[in-house]
């Protein structure tokens, strides 16, 4: 099974080796046809510590690391 990437921004770099990176997606409501957006927060392992606030990521699923970090910061940059 191939493993899921996704794409977000940095919104913390306070932890060792750990940045949180919120993704965000756009559904359409099933009622009103208006796309909304939605928003998730991920651990992600970032072993070098490069990753700053603000910076665009991709973050690729991993085997667990920790008790919340399931993922793993691929590259960074758009």
């Amino acid at each position: 099974m191939p493993k899921r990437v996704m794409q977000g921004f940095v919104v913390s770099d306070k932890m060792d080796k750990t940045v949180t990176v919120k993704v965000e997606r756009r559904i359409m409501h099933p009622l009103y046809k208006k796309f909304i957006r939605r928003s998730k927060k991920y651990a992600a392992h970032d072993e070098a510590n490069t990753c700053k606030v603000g910076d665009t990521v991709s973050i690729r699923e991993c085997k667990p690391i920790s008790k919340r970090k399931k993922w793993e910061v691929l590259s960074e940059g758009a």
